[in-house]
């Protein structure tokens, strides 16, 4: 895996040993990226992190801070050692996401949610909306199986189909 653009572009990073981490290929997270825009500047979380490299992607491309949540030891990790390995500084939180999320009152320009597809999201999607800024972007991966998920109190801006993976970006 490797970084897509910005100031860490071409840069390798390293994915979580094993089968419980499904990384976003290099094709999923620019298509991402190109339907977020610009990301300079933004406060971002990443949900589910697994390997980190949507966010980040987002931190080579400008983002001002992010802040990783993944419950798997071995994925923080790794997280941290592609930090490390790119000379940036952000916050891994190794912790259950639900807990997290329910209980954080920060406001992000960008969310980045990509938990496994057979994840139970009922009780996840109700927190998303109270994380976005203003002007703020969810986007949220899901099997490409599936049609897109649906976040009450945000509005879909578009949902996209790469493959395996389908990718849907919600506003407020």
């Amino acid at each position: 895996m490797r970084i897509i653009a910005g100031t860490h572009r071409s840069r390798q990073i390293a994915a979580p040993k094993g089968r419980d981490t499904r990384p976003t290929s290099d094709r999923v997270r620019e298509n991402a990226f190109n339907l977020i825009g610009p990301v300079d500047g933004a406060d971002v979380l990443d949900l589910f992190a697994g390997s980190g490299a949507l966010g980040l992607e987002a931190l080579s491309r400008g983002a001002a801070s992010a802040t990783f949540v993944e419950s798997d030891r071995d994925a923080c990790r790794t997280i941290n050692a592609n930090l490390d390995t790119l000379g940036l500084n952000a916050t891994v939180l190794c912790q259950d996401v639900l807990r997290v999320v329910s209980g954080d009152r920060r406001r992000y320009d960008l969310v980045l949610c990509d938990p496994p597809y057979d994840y139970d999201r009922t009780k996840l999607v109700t927190h998303l909306p109270g994380l976005l800024a203003v002007d703020g972007v969810l986007v949220y991966e899901s099997s490409g199986r599936e049609g897109a998920p649906q976040v009450p109190g945000l509005e879909e801006r578009t949902s996209r189909k790469y493959g395996s993976a389908r990718l849907t970006l919600f506003e407020l």
